[in-house]
């Protein structure tokens, strides 16, 4: 009779410990982050975060430093996370010089693999730069898509731009970031465009939201396909004054937000639309901590977050309790 009382006892017990870690998912948030840097971008990976997609928060400290390139920056991280939880990170490593863009992953957003720089223009050697790439997942071909702008003298017109400042967007794709697809031309608008960004609305329905890089324009436009990969439409008019840059997307309910960095003013400008074709100006209603430029949005768990925020917390006890050491020892 004890003995049954027992195993009772302990049946109970599972449940009630199943029970909670039931109820833990369930109540688990997923949150708004978004990569970002500092200027002049030699620090490293920084992130903020947001609860309801428009008001932001810091999340301290830097994550990864930049240690590859000519000029070893990291600007423009652009991050995915794929259907087994990795997220895949890649960024600028050079204003000039490089023949391509700095790669690395992580399961927790803390621990990285070592950076490697990706040669997708090796095969230019006279191209300018390789800028802003941005990461889009392919679900229907399961496949990363790497979009980026460089500048190869004399291979488009020069109606607009200088000969070193002609771009056009170009693009690998891979499943595994160790076998590179051949690099290919992705868009040309007939002007020279850079900071690229993939939106998969429907099936079949893709948006690209670019900048066009001309003088004085230095705006955003879209231009739509029924494949990641396009081929995309005609360009649209601009929706955006002039001289902003890096646009990201995310989606809060059935609208979009565009953000996107006006680098004169320091701040951050905002729009929302559900169509691509028909935008409002809600610039008014965010809030990005300052100091923060313009990198990726995607969605995290309020764990990862969390872990990232106690990370860098404990960083901060284990560094003052290594100098009070220190100065007893001195």
């Amino acid at each position: 009779m004890f003995t049954q009382i027992k195993n009772i006892y302990k049946l109970l017990g599972i449940i009630l410990i199943l029970v909670c870690l039931f109820q833990s998912c369930k109540t688990e948030k997923e949150l708004y982050v978004s990569t970002s840097f500092h200027e002049p971008a030699t620090q490293g990976l920084r992130f903020i975060y947001s609860i309801d997609g428009l008001k932001w928060d810091s999340v301290p400290g830097v994550w990864l430093k930049p240690e590859i390139g000519v000029q070893q920056v990291l600007r423009d991280p652009s991050i995915v996370r794929s259907p087994d939880g990795i997220f895949h990170l890649v960024w600028t490593s050079s204003w000039k010089g490089d023949l391509g863009f700095g790669y690395a992953n992580s399961k927790d957003l803390i621990n990285w693999s070592e950076p490697v720089l990706i040669p997708v223009m090796k095969n230019e050697p006279s191209t300018v730069n390789v800028w802003a790439p941005e990461l889009f997942f392919d679900d229907k071909k399961n496949e990363f898509v790497i979009v980026w702008a460089s500048c190869i003298p004399n291979r488009f017109p020069d109606e607009l731009e200088d000969n070193n400042n002609n771009h056009r967007l170009y693009y690998v794709t891979t499943k595994d970031f160790k076998t590179i697809s051949e690099t290919k031309l992705f868009y040309d608008p007939g002007f020279s465009s850079i900071d690229a960004t993939i939106v998969k609305r429907a099936k079949n329905v893709y948006v690209l939201v670019f900048k066009d890089n001309t003088r004085p324009n230095r705006n955003l436009k879209v231009a739509f396909a029924n494949s990641a990969t396009g081929p995309y439409s005609e360009p649209s008019a601009a929706f955006t004054d002039n001289f902003v840059e890096g646009p990201t997307v995310e989606k809060i309910a059935d609208e979009y937000v565009i953000y996107f960095d006006e680098y004169r003013n320091f701040s951050f400008g905002a729009v929302k639309t559900k169509d691509f074709i028909h935008f409002k100006n809600i610039s008014s209603e965010i809030k990005i901590p300052a100091g923060h430029k313009h990198g990726t949005i995607f969605k995290a768990s309020s764990l990862i977050v969390n872990g990232l925020n106690k990370n860098y917390e404990l960083s901060q006890k284990q560094r003052k309790n290594s100098s009070a050491k220190e100065v007893v020892t001195k």
